[in-house]
């Protein structure tokens, strides 16, 4: 019985405009969204290459290190650039709002642009990927596909007529939920396939074994997103008697969960954990302490050329020549005594400037994981949290990226920039920084590990859905 309930219910949708419509708009956004997106990638990929060309083929005039002379602390002696993932096809996530270099200075990490800053006009207009189409456009679907699955029959006198051959309730109902959703997916997995294949068509490495699971991963947590909202649809059916009153309200419902709570979720983290500091105070209080520095090391040399000044004035016998000239001699003397102060100052700034910065990222660490927890109360940030893990392209690859280039840094604080003084030049052959690290990418199943929490979520919403509505259907009179 079961069976030809579902077979009806999916000939009922496939013979209908709304069927039509949908596989129309999946196999046109979904193909052309991914090929769009993989051009994008492989402008990326262009400037990435460029970008560790330049810096291997770095002029000897950029290396002031090997030329034995004084380096300019801020100077970036090495860079970690980040590579775009191929996965960014399907989801950008954070990696258009990650630093594209983090340059290694003797005075901390210097972070480059992000790839928003360079961003078209275009993007004024938002920015089309294959997670957003399946948070925002099929949500919405789901729900616009179900908000009439049992009010639209009750308003028909249908369903009165069908419970009355002593047609068991769940039976009924699970017909509606899993013949719907079959047809509903139907297109969109019709869709992904054309849009993959065209991919692979403009030479996309779908085959290679980092990539092709955890597309498959992607594509089944994306199923298990729009069950969530095809159950949510089911539920206000039930609930409401009338259909114009089921889609106002299923509409009404989809914006909050999809368009406003995810976002109020980082709002209220605002509120309940507010950081002490900011961006912008963060580095003008760095600016006004290495001016201090400076002006600091200045009245320390102007000490220092008072006392040579001084010194050279008074003859062993106490006889006074009233000369003194400040030759290339007296500045190289001036220098070597005031290295020491300059490497005490360099440490010290440095050190206040990481002190500040780990400050800050603590603070605002403490944040993100307030908001984060706050916007799971809907599926759409799970979801998105998870999809864009599984991409790498989430927490996880900002998370690494910055850790790496951390590490990175200490390595050469070690090996290079504590030897990176006049008198250690004097003696000692700085050899060139160690080539950066490669991110360590994380494997599937330590991705699915770090976001089982989203992936139990996304589990309790679609059942808790599906829950609600059979319990409600077995308690309403018809």
């Amino acid at each position: 019985m079961l069976i030809t309930l579902i077979q009806k219910e999916i000939m009922h949708h496939i013979l209908s405009v709304r069927f039509v419509a949908l596989l129309l708009m999946c196999v046109l956004l979904i193909p052309l969204t991914l090929s769009i997106n993989y051009r994008r990638y492989l402008q990326r990929q262009v400037d990435y290459q460029e970008a560790v060309k330049k810096e291997n083929n770095k002029d000897p005039a950029e290396q002031p290190w090997k030329q034995r002379k004084t380096t300019d602390p801020n100077l970036e002696v090495s860079k970690l650039i980040l590579k775009p993932t191929p996965l960014s096809v399907f989801a950008t996530g954070l990696e258009s709002a990650l630093p594209n270099s983090l340059g290694m200075t003797r005075n901390g990490i210097k972070r480059g642009e992000a790839a928003l800053s360079t961003a078209p006009i275009a993007f004024l207009l938002g920015h089309l990927d294959f997670v957003f189409v399946v948070s925002t456009v099929f949500s919405l679907l789901a729900l616009l596909f179900t908000f009439d699955a049992v009010a639209g029959e009750r308003e028909a006198g249908t369903l009165r007529i069908t419970l009355a051959n002593a047609l068991p309730r769940d039976i009924f109902l699970w017909s509606k939920l899993i013949g719907g959703y079959l047809v509903f997916i139907l297109p969109f997995l019709i869709s992904l396939i054309i849009g993959l294949l065209v991919l692979v068509w403009q030479g996309f490495p779908l085959a290679e074994p980092d990539i092709f699971p955890r597309v498959l991963c992607l594509a089944l947590v994306s199923l298990l997103y729009i069950a969530v909202f095809f159950a949510m649809g089911a539920a206000i059916s039930i609930y409401f008697d009338n259909s114009k009153t089921a889609l106002i309200v299923a509409f009404t419902i989809w914006v909050f969960a999809v368009l406003i709570l995810p976002r109020v979720g980082f709002l209220a983290a605002q509120i309940v954990a507010p950081t002490s500091m900011t961006a912008e105070s963060v580095y003008r209080e760095k600016a006004v302490r290495r001016a201090e520095t400076r002006l600091s090391l200045e009245a320390k040399r102007g000490e220092i050329l008072g006392k040579m000044i001084q010194a050279s004035n008074t003859l062993p016998r106490g006889e006074t020549t009233g000369v003194f000239r400040l030759d290339e001699e007296s500045v190289e003397k001036i220098n070597e005594e005031m290295l020491p102060h300059e490497e005490e100052a360099r440490l010290k700034y440095r050190d206040l400037a990481t002190q500040l910065d780990r400050r800050y990222q603590q603070e605002r660490k403490h944040q993100d994981a307030i908001g984060i927890n706050f916007s799971r109360i809907t599926p759409t940030a799970s979801f998105i949290f998870l999809a864009t893990d599984a991409t790498h392209t989430g927490q996880t690859k900002r998370n690494t990226y910055f850790q790496t280039g951390t590490r990175y840094y200490e390595t050469l604080d070690t090996e290079m920039f504590s030897k990176m003084s006049e008198a250690a030049l004097i003696h000692e052959e700085i050899s060139d920084p160690m080539p950066p690290p490669s991110l360590a990418e994380s494997s599937l199943a330590e991705t699915l590990q770090h976001a089982a929490l989203d992936l139990l979520l996304l589990c309790f919403f679609a059942g808790g859905f599906a829950t609600v509505a059979f319990l409600k259907f077995f308690r309403t009179d018809i």
